[in-house]
């Protein structure tokens, strides 16, 4: 059946009320939207992606013939004034998230929302066929389900076509380049800073005073200055125009965030009233953090693994040492 239902509301018609001509202009409207949505893709990808905006611009033209069957089925039952009922109008119709207006929309969510509205069409036209009786219009929404279950093969073809496999490799790199770019680098810099350079004065603190909520109001302010330090220095040294980084609000939130959330990590055990337990647990947390930037420089970075192990580590060993013995003395 359909899905993405609607909770009813006030002033809107529920699909089984609806009239076959109704059912037909609410089939109008769609494809037209539809075909709209797979326009606005082509033109948001066309600049960097051009086979897979080619693609899209196929995927319209699909939805354009659709519209104009509907259309000609529609003048002929009803003649020529459409009556004007939209997704909006039906309260138990699926409705199209409006993720096209949303900025930098990544190549491969628009692919997942393309794959999400052929399946919501194809199951559209499944009930509106099962709910009308004259025969052509029966016939054709039946067929226009089988043509909207086949538009994944569709795709397919107009992908082989307009994007083969190194087109299709080129753009998936400079896909994973940008979110490289604009979120893991920013973010990595963010948790690198915030979990090294708040071992010294988080550690330094809870073995000079060996209170731990001394130590823990030491590192939540820390942690918290260097995000916010860390997130407006990312995001207004570099606007991303010239350097393709991306949007700095969004390199400046990855950088603050993942600051904040480094320095937190061993900050919070000290929450625990019993400083050598805390002490133990904030150790063990330094540890998971310095082994996720290990892990995170390999899989993203690319940097090798035995020396991205040997700067963490070591850094943030000789960091918490200095910090230990700092705070002992």
């Amino acid at each position: 059946m359909l899905s993405r239902f609607s909770w009813p509301g006030s002033g809107k018609r529920r699909f089984a009320d609806l009239s076959e001509q109704e059912i037909l202009a609410l089939a109008i409207a769609s494809e037209e939207e539809d075909g709209r949505i797979y326009a606005i893709y082509a033109s948001r990808l066309r600049k960097d992606y051009p086979s897979s905006a080619a693609v899209f611009d196929g995927m319209a033209a699909e939805e354009d013939t659709h519209r104009l069957r509907l259309i000609e089925a529609y003048r002929r039952r009803f003649g020529d004034v459409i009556v004007p009922i939209r997704r909006e109008h039906v309260s138990d119709f699926y409705s199209r998230r409006p993720v096209w207006l949303v900025e930098n929309l990544g190549l491969d969510r628009i692919r997942e929302e393309a794959s999400s509205m052929e399946r919501e069409a194809h199951d559209f036209y499944v009930a509106a066929a099962g709910h009308t009786t004259d025969a052509d219009t029966r016939k054709l929404l039946g067929d226009l389900a089988v043509a909207e279950s086949k538009h994944e093969a569709a795709a397919d073809r107009l992908t082989a076509e307009h994007l083969g496999g190194e087109q299709r490799q080129e753009e998936d790199a400079a896909s994973r380049r940008q979110f490289i770019l604009t979120w893991v680098q920013p973010g990595l810099a963010g948790l690198m800073d915030g979990s090294v350079s708040t071992l010294a004065p988080i550690f330094a603190t809870a073995f000079a005073t060996q209170d731990p909520w001394t130590t823990f109001l030491v590192g939540l302010s820390a942690s918290v200055g260097a995000g916010i330090s860390m997130g407006f220095t990312e995001a207004a040294h570099d606007d991303g125009r010239l350097s393709g980084r991306g949007a700095p609000w969004k390199r400046g939130l990855a950088s603050g965030v993942m600051t904040a959330l480094g320095g937190l990590g061993h900050a919070l055990p000290y929450l625990i009233p019993h400083f050598w337990t805390a002490t133990a647990i904030a150790l063990v947390v330094v540890f998971i953090e310095l082994w996720a930037i290990v892990w995170i420089q390999n899989r993203y970075m690319e940097t090798p693994f035995l020396r991205a192990t040997f700067q963490v580590v070591l850094g943030g060993g000789l960091v918490l040492a200095a910090g230990i013995l700092i705070g002992a003395s």
